[in-house]
């Protein structure tokens, strides 16, 4: 009865109440939107290069290098010799692991991926159907690729050149789904990876020497054995080669920094639109008591307290807050997901929309003491009533 009575005066109310319920859900929305993108993209970032402590490529951009080559979200910055990558990286005692990595072909937008039995080991693949690949142009698809494009083992398809799905096709060539991974959340689950054969056959093109193609690739991802090899063979690459060594994590930690600032400032901003949610419930039952004084001091006066007269009054501040803080979160997931949707090719794995995270919960708590204050202030008039004068009045 008592909760009818709070969303009657609500709906009663309805273009006021309206107005308190957005300001409330667009704060609320932003807040949980950054806070869960943040979280989704610090995740997954250091996820998939845990275990790979340099990467070495072609000179140019460091960061272009780690997103096109960890995160397969960029443009390589070109290719590099294999003979010298092997000389100074794969040979050196100090190495744990060496992956190479060849591409430049895709197939509808997903990248294929040339490299050995080991970039499946780095990321923990198991084979949800069929086997690895074992012969040139034999492929295993992560499950997102699976999924989004139908492929079935024994399939077969045709690559198209550059990272552009609209790119020339090389019919001369097919590829050959022989497994499907199972989905692990990371950056395997969006890409088709065959051996380095399998690159280096189908870019052989009339007129080049065999050995030109066969000594070229793309990028390497390495671990070493101790945090010496760290300190010391970046510099030794990056100063006596033509190739170029970046480190993940600091490039990542760059990048997540680069976003900080801007991602701070629209947190603020959204603050600032709880608070004026507040605001707005707070003038709104200021106004209420205001326009129904009478109303109020007749309640009283058939027997019903100041206290239950206030504890209504109070209850409707809480109920906007509620309302607000629960649409804004659909609003949060409902952006995740187009998001998500929007990114389904490009993006390293799925976001999670399941369940609330501790600063969503935080962030109901501020809700409820926003609406709690702001309901709280205007109805302790309630206590300052004259009856008499009031009833007169009216």
């Amino acid at each position: 009865m008592f909760i009818k009575i709070v969303l009657s005066k609500i709906w009663h109310k309805r273009l006021s109440s309206f107005l308190c319920i957005l300001l409330m859900a667009i704060g609320v929305a932003i807040i949980s939107l950054i806070s869960n993108l943040s979280r989704e993209l610090e995740k997954n970032f250091s996820e998939n290069i845990s275990g790979i402590d340099m990467v070495v490529g072609a000179k140019g951009s460091p960061l272009q290098l780690i997103l096109s080559s960890v995160f397969h979200l960029d443009a390589p910055t070109g290719n590099i010799s294999l003979e010298e990558v092997n000389s100074l990286v794969k040979n050196n005692p100090q190495v744990k692991t060496f992956i190479p990595l060849s591409y430049g072909d895709n197939y509808a937008g997903y990248r294929i991926v040339g490299s050995t039995e080991d970039l499946l080991k780095q990321y923990k693949a198991e084979i949800l159907q069929g086997k690895e690949y074992t012969k040139p142009m034999e492929v295993v698809i992560g499950n997102k690729v699976a999924k989004n494009l139908g492929l079935k083992l024994a399939d077969s398809f045709t690559s198209s050149h550059g990272l552009d799905k609209d790119g020339e096709h090389h019919d001369e060539e097919e590829y050959k789904v022989v497994g499907i991974l199972k989905p692990n959340g990371s950056v395997l689950d969006k890409l088709i990876i065959c051996n380095l054969e399998s690159i280096w056959d189908i870019h052989h093109h009339e007129g080049e020497e065999e050995t030109e193609v066969h000594h070229e690739i793309t990028a390497a991802l390495v671990n070493f054995k101790s945090p010496m090899g760290m300190m010391t063979m970046p510099r030794l690459i990056n100063e006596n080669s033509t190739m170029q060594a970046a480190l993940p994590a600091i490039e990542i930690n760059r990048l997540l920094t680069l976003f900080d600032d801007g991602i701070k400032i629209l947190g603020y901003l959204a603050y600032l639109i709880v608070i004026v949610a507040g605001i707005s419930v707070f003038i709104s039952l200021y106004n209420s008591l205001k326009d129904e004084r009478g109303e109020k001091a007749l309640m009283i006066t058939l027997g019903a307290s100041r206290f239950k007269v206030f504890s209504l009054l109070l209850a409707e501040g809480i109920m906007l807050s509620i309302i607000g803080y629960l649409v804004g979160i659909v609003i949060s997931r409902l952006a995740l997901f187009i998001i998500q949707r929007l990114l389904s090719t490009a993006y390293l794995a799925d976001f999670n929309f399941t369940g609330l995270s501790k600063s969503e919960i935080y962030l109901f708590l501020l809700a409820l003491l926003i609406g709690l204050l702001s309901a709280a202030l205007p109805s302790l008039g309630i206590f300052k009533i004259n009856l008499s004068k009031t009833m007169a009045e009216n």
